[in-house]
């Protein structure tokens, strides 16, 4: 509650001085100590607004990316501030954090190191140790560093190809969906796609069988965050009345040597346990990536490793039905989509504007409302994702309290508490479009991006 009572003396002082760069991004800082990071990537992105150069500023939207799992947002941010002469000590060590997560510690290392170097405040001794560091001060200060007997043998501090981390037993639950297709608003054509590959052949196994089809597959599903690839990947579990396993990159990668490569394995062997099942990866960027951009030979074995089990090489993936999102596929290695792998890459846009007027009356369901007019608030949000729909709600209903603690009384939300809270929030995708449109136009191999120049209108 004191946490909240200060939140709202600094949301009260920005009212009276918006502005204020350094009061923003001191609310940003507290909502991300509180663990409100989507509150606090959306106090940074207005201070960015005003201060586009600040350091601070990006590696505080960085953190918020990071704490939320956004880690390929993260690393973009990162790796620029980081080439900068002024960039913060924070930012080698939150940069050390991703590329851990990432498998490639060796890199990881070398930019604690320049972080601790920087600034020894910014040193953090279990993280070391888990990289296999071990960090000395003298009187003054100054910090230097041991990693080892034999650096040689070292992938620096992760630890020698000798060492034998703890073996874990990977067991994500698995889910009976009942959500389905007419639960999930618009996107028939993408439907249409995952029916084809996945759904007719359990439906009509013999014409499959009839042409040599094997029953499974891969789909990889890419386009803005926040716009329902998941929900998607879930209804589509549910549509075939299959099991679901929904995996997090935090599932697989560990720090030992050869642990995450177990880890995978066994959750392939899971969902083949429980066939028929969808077998779904988000955030797939770490396990997808390119292979010729790697520096560390742990991550390449992981990625050799993942698609060795798409092939079932040691077992057959028929009635495992595999579905992945990324944020950005032109990021991954081109083996990932060669037949028989994902070889079905689909583009999934921001709602449209029906699908924007269902979203609202989902989320809206259950709160007092007073005659809301969900097609014109889906006529003013173009562009908005389901999570900045769901910013929207979220903003208009903390606005709506502030005044029934000041009146004492409820008071319903209505349509122009819901305009109002949607004029403050810039559509997340926009940001994304600008990346991928340069993709799509310079780099669009076989007519791979082509539906984002369509959605763009640029073809």
């Amino acid at each position: 509650m004191t946490g909240d009572r200060a939140l709202e003396g600094l949301r009260e002082a920005l009212r009276l001085s918006p502005e204020n760069v350094p009061l923003r991004r001191h609310l940003a800082e507290s909502l991300l100590g509180l663990g409100r990071p989507e509150e606090a990537e959306t106090e940074y992105r207005e201070a960015l607004g005003l201060a586009p150069e600040d350091p601070l500023l990006k590696v505080g939207l960085a953190n918020a990316f990071a704490q939320q799992g956004k880690n390929t947002h993260a690393l973009v941010i990162l790796e620029d501030v980081t080439k900068r002469p002024d960039a913060p000590a924070q930012a080698f060590v939150i940069l050390a954090r991703l590329l851990t997560r990432a498998g490639d510690v060796a890199e990881a290392v070398k930019q604690y190191r320049k972080g601790v170097e920087a600034d020894p405040a910014v040193a953090d001794p279990e993280f070391a140790e888990r990289l296999g560091i071990r960090v000395e001060t003298d009187e003054d200060t100054d910090v230097s560093f041991e990693t080892g007997e034999d650096d040689d043998e070292v992938v620096e501090g992760r630890v020698r190809s000798s060492w034998e981390g703890p073996g874990t037993d990977v067991d994500v639950p698995v889910e009976t969906p009942t959500v389905k297709f007419a639960d999930v608003g618009g996107m028939e054509g993408l439907k249409d796609e995952i029916r084809m590959k996945i759904i007719h052949p359990l439906d009509h196994p013999e014409l499959y069988k009839a042409y040599g089809k094997a029953i499974g597959g891969g789909i990889l599903l890419y386009g803005p965050p926040g716009c329902g690839k998941t929900h998607l990947a879930r209804a589509t579990a549910g549509e075939i009345r299959a099991k679901f396993l929904a995996v997090g990159i935090n599932d697989v990668l560990e720090m030992w040597i050869g642990n995450s490569e177990r880890n995978l394995h066994a959750l392939f062997e899971q969902a083949r346990a429980h066939k028929p099942c969808v077998l779904f990866f988000d955030e797939v960027d770490a396990l997808a990536a390119s292979r010729t951009d790697m520096r560390a030979t742990g991550g390449r074995h992981l990625i050799n490793q993942f698609l060795s089990e798409l092939d079932g090489v040691e077992t057959r993936n028929d009635g495992v039905l595999i579905q992945a999102a990324t944020n950005g596929p032109w990021h991954h290695d081109p083996a990932f989509r060669r037949p028989g792998r994902f070889d079905r890459i689909l583009f999934v846009p921001p709602p449209d504007a029906p699908a924007r007027a269902g979203i609202l009356r989902v989320l809206c369901r259950g709160k007092p409302v007073q005659d809301i007019d969900y097609d014109h608030l889906a006529k003013k949000t173009d562009g908005f994702s389901g999570a900045d729909l769901k910013a929207v709600l979220d903003q208009a209903i903390e606005a709506k309290l502030r005044e029934a603690m000041k009146a004492g009384v409820p008071k319903p939300l209505t349509t122009k508490d819901l305009l109002a809270a949607a004029s403050a929030i810039k559509p997340s995708t926009r940001e994304w479009f600008s990346t991928a449109r340069n993709y799509a136009l310079y780099s669009n191999q076989d007519g791979v991006y082509d539906d984002i120049l369509k959605h763009l209108k640029l073809r």
